[in-house]
């Protein structure tokens, strides 16, 4: 019976030096063919769980938002749905194969829709859980390929030989302004907007969920890193570079360091990472290049997942809540 995981991954989340309490979550967990034997004539023991070969490794980072107890339970909630649902949906991971890649990917679309729309549901339920929301960023890798959907500013990032390239894109009106001309690139992360967000799960649901998407072809050695923004605040390209450059194999110190030093460089959010060094056999694309994209696509009514009764509902507007990430309409109240 094989019972040990052979995943070279580490995730940590940290309050940091600002916050009273943490609204981040994350997830590191493999997916295997399995069997609970409750009888048999053969020599088991009872009860026991038989296990098959590795499925694929799945990643996740969620940045709460809605204060205090709202913003951590959004970022819970939306965790423990994409865990119910992907239970309840395995086969989709196990069968998975070029063939079936475009239904694969418009069901990861369809998750996360199905998720936004359970964060509606149950804030329009609970009076203190009106307006919560999060960011969300999962990646699930099944060698040679990684799929990652992505919503909010936290970021999944690809590490492969001396190159550092951030895969999702910061769904910000700063970035925003950005790709739009109207801010400089390095004015970015200091704007007053890098924290208002445009796209996130749950929030005040007037507008629809936008999931990215990338598919990925991984190499040996590649190094894939999640994180939110308390992370990313305080680090660049070059320094994420060089501190996996640093530690290779060694996820557990790789992901302890980015941690401290996000606290020594002031700590003002919430910090999370998992890291990861996906293991496979040989290489699908070639050395030293950095792997295409798929483009951001939108989402769709269709859903190939179990379906959700709840229907997206109109918010109450979110409260103000200082040097937490929020919502246009919210930053243009508070100014």
């Amino acid at each position: 019976m094989n019972t040990e995981s052979s995943i070279r991954a580490a995730g940590r989340t940290d309050v940091g030096q600002r916050r009273k309490d943490n609204q981040d979550q994350f997830l590191i967990a493999e997916l295997r063919k399995s069997m609970q034997i409750h009888s048999t004539s053969l020599a088991l023991d009872e009860e026991c769980m038989l296990f098959g070969g590795r499925s694929g490794e799945l990643l996740v980072v969620a940045d709460g938002m809605g204060g205090h107890a709202a913003g951590r339970r959004a970022s819970n909630l939306a965790v423990d749905h994409l865990i119910s649902q992907l239970l309840n949906n395995i086969h989709w991971f196990l069968h998975l194969d070029e063939d079936h890649d475009e239904a694969f990917i418009e069901s990861l679309k369809a998750l996360l829709q199905q998720t936004h729309t359970k964060l509606l549901a149950e804030a329009q339920d609970a009076t203190e859980h009106r307006g919560m929301g999060t960011t969300l960023t999962l990646a699930y890798l099944v060698w040679p390929r990684m799929y990652v959907v992505h919503a909010g500013d936290s970021r999944c990032y690809l590490v492969r030989d001396s190159k550092c390239e951030q895969l999702t894109t910061d769904h910000t009106l700063a970035k925003q302004l950005v790709d739009a001309g109207g801010m400089k690139p390095e004015d970015e992360a200091s704007s007053r907007w890098s924290n208002v967000l445009w796209n996130v799960l749950g929030g005040h649901g007037h507008n629809e969920l936008i999931a990215e998407v990338r598919r990925v072809e991984l190499q040996k050695n590649d190094t894939v890193v999640l994180c939110s923004d308390g992370l990313t605040r305080y680090i660049d390209d070059a320094t994420l570079l060089s501190i996996v450059q640093q530690y290779g194999d060694d996820v557990d110190e790789m992901a302890d360091h980015l941690i401290a030093l996000a606290n020594g460089s002031g700590g003002i959010d919430n910090i999370t990472v998992v890291v990861s060094r996906p293991d496979g056999n040989g290489r699908s694309v070639r050395d030293g290049d950095l792997p295409r994209s798929v483009p951001l696509v939108q989402l769709d009514d269709e859903s190939d997942l179990q379906p959700d009764l709840s229907e997206s509902m109109s918010l109450e507007e979110l409260q103000s809540f200082a040097n937490e990430d929020t919502l246009p309409d919210e930053r243009s109240k508070s100014e």
